[in-house]
C-alpha cells in the first residue's frame, strides 16, 4: 500500500538541500545581511525542490524503472560532486543540510501517520459508542437541524438569481449551489410527476419550459419501505420522486467531461439518493473533470408489481417492471441535456450497488439502452436477484388488494398514497423486484451476455465477501431471518442434483438456531458471489472487456459487515457519511479505487506507474478472470 517515504522523497530532498547549503553559503561570502542569508537559502532550496520534483515524479521517469535508476545515479553524482565542490572552494559541508532535510522526510510522514492513527481511533471510539457491538444494525445519530435542511424543497424562482450557477435545459432553467470546487444541482425532474392518472404509468417525458427553478434541495426520495436501518426514513417520501441529481466542476472547460451515473441500492424496496453514502460533492470536489449524476425511481409496489389478472390492469400494461422504465427515462435525459452541464452525452458510465448494480445488469440486455452508457461498474449485481416469472408480482397484486379492501385498479388509483404506503409497509415481505419474462428482458441473461447482447459494454463486476451481515443492519434481525429463509427455498428450488441434499446436511450439523442462520446466510452469501461470477464469465466469453474486485475488507464492528456501504463510501470518498454507518473510510484504498475508476471511465489502461500516486509502487489491475482484491487495507492484483 502506500508507503509514508520512498527513495524518491530523498532524492529529491538531497537536492533541495543543496539548494538552501549554496543559497545560505554563497550569499554569506558575499557579504549580505543575515536576513538577506536566510532569504537566499529558502528561496535557491524551494526552486531546486520545485524543479528536481517535476523531474523525479514526472511519468517519463517514474514509468520507465531504467529511467528512474538513472535519475537516482545522476542525483548521488550531483550530490557527491556537490559535497566535493562546497568543501574545496567554500570550506563548507552540504552533509548537515542533506541531513536536515532527510529528518523532515523521514519525520514529517511518521508525524501524519501517528496524528491519522490518533483522528481513526477517535472516531472508532465515538462508532462503538452509538453502535456497541452492532446487534441492532445501522443506527442514525442525526440532528434535527440537519433532517430539515435535508427536506427543504426547491421553488420556482421569478426574481433575480446567480447566472454562473445557472444552467438551462430543454425542461426548464435549473439553478444550482456552489460548494467548493463543485456545483451541485439537486432535485431536477427528469420525467413528469407518476401521480393520479399517471400513477402506475411508464414515465412521460416533461415538456419543455422556460421557467426557472431552484435546484438545491433534494427531490423526495419513493415510496419505500421504512426498515429499521434505512436513512431515508427520515426524508420526505412521495409518489412525485422522478428527480435526478448533478455535481459538476465549478471551473467551466471547453472540454467535455466524461459523465458517471449512480444507481442506488435498496432491494428495490428502499433507497433513494438523498442518502448520504450517495453524494456527490467529496468526489467531484476531488475530481471536478468528472460530471457525477445520481437519481430516484419507483419502488416496491409503485416500481414492481403485475395487475395483469386485476380488473382493469390491461389499461396499465407497463406496471411489472416500471422501476427500469423510470431508470431508462433518466438516462435519456441525461443523455440530452448533460453536456448543458459540462458532460459529454457520448461518454456516459453507470455504477450500481446492489439493486441498482442488478438494474445495469438487465438494462445492458435491454435493446432500448443502445448508446446511453458505454461502461458499467456493477458492484454485487446479477440475474439471480431478478425473477424469471411474474408470478410473485400478481401475488403481490392480489395481496395488495385484499390488504385495501379494493377489487379493481380503478379503486386502487382513486386511494391516497398514504393508505396505498401503509399496505405496502406490511406487504414488504412480498414485494418483487424485476422480472425477465422473455419478452423485453431475455429470460437467461446468462446466456444473452454469452450471445453478446452487450459486447460493446466494457464492465467492473464487484464480489462483496460480506454482504448478507449489510442487509441485515438494514433490515433488523427478525426481518432479516424471513429473508434468508426465503433465499435458502429460491436457492433450494433454482438448483437439482445432489448439491440439494449437500445443502441440507450442511445445515442440519449446526448445533443451534444461531448457528443454523449463520450457515444459512453463508451458503446465500455464496450462492450470490457464484452468480456475480457467472456474469463475469459470461460477459467475458460474449466478448467484454471485464474486470473482477473481490471486496473482502473487515469493518470496524464485525456485525455491521463489509460491503455495499463501505464500497460505494470509499469509491466516492464520502467518510463523513461512512461514520454515521458505523465505519472509517481507508484513504489510501480510497485514492487508489478513486484512481483506477477514473481510468476506467476515460478509457485509459487499468494500471498506476510508481508514484502515480505518491508512494504507492506500480499496479496492474488484469482483465478477467484475474482479480483484485481489497483486503485487510490492501489491494492485491491476480
Amino acid at each position: 500500500m502506500k508507503k509514508l517515504f520512498t527513495i524518491d522523497d530523498f532524492m529529491v530532498a538531497f537536492i533541495a538541500a543543496l539548494g538552501y547549503g549554496f543559497g545560505e553559503n554563497i550569499a554569506y561570502l558575499l557579504g549580505w545581511p543575515v536576513p538577506a542569508c536566510i532569504a537566499a537559502c529558502l528561496v535557491a532550496g524551494i526552486v531546486l525542490e520545485e524543479i528536481i520534483s517535476l523531474i523525479v515524479f514526472s511519468k517519463a521517469v517514474q514509468k520507465k524503472p531504467i529511467n528512474r535508476f538513472i535519475t537516482l545515479v545522476a542525483v548521488f553524482l550531483i550530490v557527491v560532486l556537490s559535497q566535493c565542490i562546497s568543501v574545496k572552494w567554500m570550506g563548507v559541508s552540504m552533509l548537515s543540510y542533506i541531513m536536515e532535510e532527510s529528518v523532515f522526510v523521514i519525520g514529517l510522514p511518521i508525524i501524519s501517520f501517528v496524528v491519522n492513527l490518533i483522528i481513526r481511533a477517535y472516531h472508532i471510539r465515538k462508532i462503538r459508542k452509538i453502535y456497541g457491538d452492532g446487534d441492532e444494525g445501522y443506527v442514525f445519530d442525526v440532528k434535527k437541524e440537519d433532517i430539515e435542511e435535508t427536506n427543504m424543497q426547491n421553488q420556482l424562482i421569478s426574481g433575480e438569481y446567480d447566472e454562473d450557477c445557472a444552467v438551462k435545459t430543454r425542461t426548464g432553467i435549473y439553478v444550482g449551489e456552489k460548494q467548493k470546487k463543485a456545483i451541485q444541482y439537486l432535485g431536477i425532474p427528469y420525467a413528469k410527476p407518476p401521480v393520479s392518472e399517471l400513477r402506475w404509468k411508464a414515465p412521460e417525458p416533461l415538456p419543455s419550459s422556460d421557467n426557472v427553478f431552484e435546484a438545491v434541495n433534494f427531490g423526495a426520495s419513493a415510496i419505500q419501505v421504512e426498515h429499521s436501518g434505512v436513512i431515508l426514513k427520515h426524508h420526505r417520501q412521495s409518489e412525485d420522486c422522478l428527480y435526478l441529481n448533478i455535481f459538476t466542476g465549478a471551473k467551466k472547460t471547453e472540454v467535455k467531461k466524461p459523465v458517471l451515473v449512480l444507481f442506488h441500492h435498496g432491494d428495490y424496496t428502499y433507497g433513494g439518493s438523498a442518502d448520504p453514502l450517495l453524494y456527490g460533492n467529496d468526489f467531484v470536489n476531488a475530481h471536478p473533470n468528472v460530471v457525477f449524476v445520481s437519481f430516484n425511481y419507483r419502488l416496491g409496489i409503485f416500481g414492481f408489481i403485475d395487475f395483469s389478472t386485476v380488473p382493469g390492469g390491461e389499461a396499465y400494461p407497463d406496471t411489472l417492471n416500471l422501476g427500469l422504465l423510470d431508470q431508462i427515462a433518466a438516462l435519456k435525459w441525461i443523455k440530452e441535456n448533460i453536456s448543458q452541464f459540462g458532460g459529454d452525452p457520448d461518454k456516459i458510465s453507470v455504477l450500481g450497488f446492489e439493486s441498482g448494480a442488478t438494474s445495469i445488469c438487465m438494462l445492458t440486455a435491454d435493446k432500448r439502452t443502445k448508446g446511453l452508457f458505454n461502461k458499467a461498474f456493477v458492484f454485487f449485481g446479477s440475474p439471480e436477484m431478478v425473477y424469471d416469472t411474474p408470478d410473485g408480482s400478481r401475488i403481490l397484486a392480489e395481496n395488495l388488494l385484499k390488504e385495501t379492501g379494493t377489487s379493481t385498479l380503478d379503486e386502487l388509483v382513486r386511494l391516497d398514497t398514504e393508505t396505498l404506503k401503509d399496505a405496502a409497509q406490511k406487504l414488504w415481505k412480498d414485494f418483487c423486484g424485476p422480472v425477465c419474462d422473455g419478452t423485453v428482458f431475455p429470460a437467461d441473461l446468462y446466456q444473452a451476455y454469452r450471445e453478446g447482447c452487450a459486447s460493446d459494454i466494457d464492465f467492473i463486476i464487484g464480489i462483496p465477501s460480506n454482504e448478507t451481515s449489510v442487509l441485515r443492519s438494514f433490515v433488523g434481525k427478525k426481518n432479516y431471518e424471513a429473508l434468508i429463509a426465503d433465499a435458502m427455498s429460491d436457492i433450494k428450488n433454482g438448483i437439482n442434483g445432489p448439491i440439494v441434499d449437500a445443502v441440507q446436511e450442511y445445515i442440519r450439523t449446526q448445533a443451534d438456531a444461531s448457528a443454523k442462520l449463520d450457515a444459512k446466510s453463508e451458503l446465500v452469501e455464496d450462492w450470490l458471489a457464484l452468480s456475480i461470477y457467472r456474469v463475469a464469465a459470461s460477459l467475458s466469453e460474449g466478448g467484454n472487456r471485464v474486470y473482477l474486485l473481490y471486496w473482502d475488507e473487515k469493518p470496524v464492528i464485525e456485525k455491521l459487515g463489509s460491503g455495499t456501504v463501505d464500497a460505494v463510501a470509499t469509491l466516492l470518498g464520502n467518510s463523513e457519511a461512512l461514520h454515521i454507518y458505523g465505519n472509517v473510510i481507508n484513504k489510501d484504498l480510497s485514492l487508489i479505487l478513486q484512481t483506477f475508476l477514473l481510468k476506467f471511465i476515460n478509457g485509459e489502461s487499468m494500471k498506476l506507474y510508481t508514484n502515480e500516486i505518491a508512494g504507492v509502487d506500480a499496479l496492474k489491475w488484469k482483465a478477467f478472470p484475474r482479480d483484485l482484491t481489497v483486503s485487510k487495507g490492501k489491494i492485491l492484483c491476480d
